[in-house]
């Protein structure tokens, strides 16, 4: 299958600003990706576009599992993360998140994370790097062979 996505940036709807942040980093580098929060039309288009993230997050966390906005976004994501070529998890991620890495990590994919870890945890070796700062994914960035 051939990489659509050089990178495929998880996280936490709730950490929306930081990770709209790095995926304004892979802009200005020129480096392709997908981020859940710019690429899912489905979450954009439910609720209320006067809500707040966190009331948005609320709504949908009650909604069922089978429901045609969770499966589309389900759907949309796991074909996305199969057609990156890497994985950026930005800290603090929730379940979803550390799933999404551990997905990649299973088809074989480099997983890096962004920012800082609550506690040691011997899973958190997928990661080629977890880099602590902005300036430290810039370098790396920076440098990104394709």
């Amino acid at each position: 299958m051939n990489n659509t996505y050089e990178f495929f940036i998880a996280g936490r709807t709730r950490n929306k600003e930081n990770i709209l942040k790095i995926c304004d980093m892979f802009d200005e580098y020129n480096i392709s990706y997908y981020c859940f929060l710019k690429n899912e039309k489905s979450f954009e288009s439910f609720g209320s576009q006067n809500q707040d993230i966190e009331e948005k997050q609320q709504e949908f966390e009650k909604l069922g599992l089978k429901s045609e906005v969770v499966l589309n976004i389900f759907n949309e994501d796991m074909e996305a993360e199969k057609k990156s070529k890497n994985l950026l998890l930005v800290l603090p991620a929730g379940k979803s998140g550390h799933i999404e890495a551990g997905v990649a990590y299973g088809l074989g994919k480099k997983c890096y994370a962004i920012g800082e870890y609550d506690a040691t945890d011997s899973l958190y070796n997928i990661f080629e790097q977890i880099f602590l700062k902005a300036e430290d994914l810039r370098g790396f960035l920076k440098n990104y062979k394709k």
